[in-house]
């Protein structure tokens, strides 16, 4: 049976091959919903790119849910830099296939884990975590009620955003704190692993060379995001961040990781945002270390990786 899942998004271009891995891989993920938050792009852009991909995939009938607008506290940032104005610059997606649906991500959120057995939905959050924090301070009942948290967020050492702080969890760092504590399982995709996942030359001409109307559209995005990447940064392409999130959940085995505790820095200004990742275990010297509360992710087969994506993306539209 495909594992049921809700993914919690910010399309955004990396997003957008999140949601096309998942589309094509249904004998493995079975998605509930889609629900939408503002981070790389505002709200009323991201609602809008979700059903865009998820027309272009084949499957408008998934239901899209507008979440949070802004996170619990701080003042909105965006990334319009890295995925442009629209959020999904670089090729023009199909309009929406549906219309948005009526209930707040929040709440679908909190509806589909409490219609469905206890221990079988798995939450694939791949942006701030507003709506996520959201629902289990509404309704913390449905906390035990998660089989396992699966995000993209945080960094082992340096940040992207910050020096300290990669940009989901900077957004909105406490709403991150929320998520870390809350008990639920988690397995994190920090940046260490998902800077292994560079759209180099080589993989986005495989890629193209598929021919189809999904991989023209995912050719001109990766285009674009890639001139951000190779001008900004000198890399040999975009790093696909949120995709690692849906390829663990297809095939674990290309991962490696150990666990730790996480914790999320919320009240200093120079580090805010920070996930404090004990990955040697120490803990403090008065203290001692913290039981884990996180799987974290960072050591992935590349090749392993760009197989898989570029043979579920030649299965759409289904």
């Amino acid at each position: 049976m495909p594992r049921p899942v809700i993914i919690d998004c910010d399309p955004g271009l990396d997003d957008a091959l999140a949601l096309l891995l998942a589309l094509g891989s249904p004998a493995e993920v079975e998605v509930l919903a889609v629900t939408v938050v503002a981070g790389n792009a505002p709200l009323a852009l991201t609602e809008i790119n979700a059903r865009k991909v998820l027309a272009l995939g084949g499957r408008p009938d998934i239901r899209v849910h507008a979440g949070c607008a802004r996170p619990l506290v701080r003042t909105p940032v965006l990334a319009a830099d890295v995925h442009g104005k629209t959020g999904l610059d670089g090729y023009d997606l199909p309009e929406p296939g549906a219309p948005l649906a009526k209930a707040h991500g929040v709440d679908a959120i909190i509806e589909l884990l409490c219609a469905r057995p206890a221990g079988t939905v798995t939450l694939c959050p791949i942006g701030p975590l507003t709506n996520v924090a959201m629902a289990m301070v509404k309704a913390p009942e449905i906390v035990p009620r998660i089989r396992e948290i699966v995000l993209m967020g945080g960094a082992i050492g340096l940040g992207n955003t910050t020096p300290s702080a990669e940009f989901n969890v900077f957004v909105d760092p406490q709403a991150a704190d929320v998520v870390f504590r809350a008990g639920a399982p988690l397995v994190l995709c920090p940046l260490e692993l998902t800077h292994q996942a560079l759209v180099t030359p080589a993989r986005l001409a495989g890629i193209r060379a598929l021919g189809t109307a999904v991989s023209a559209a995912v050719t001109g995005l990766l285009e674009f995001y890639n001139v951000y990447h190779r001008t900004e940064h000198g890399r040999a392409g975009g790093p696909l961040h949120d995709p690692c999130v849906i390829a663990y959940l297809l095939q674990p085995e290309l991962f490696e990781g150990r666990d730790c505790h996480v914790e999320v820095e919320i009240q200093s200004e120079l580090t805010i945002g920070r996930t404090v990742i004990d990955w040697h275990g120490r803990g403090r010297p008065d203290r001692g270390p913290k039981p884990a509360n996180a799987k974290v992710l960072s050591k992935l087969d590349t090749d392993g990786f760009f197989a898989l994506l570029t043979e579920r993306l030649a299965r759409l539209p289904l």
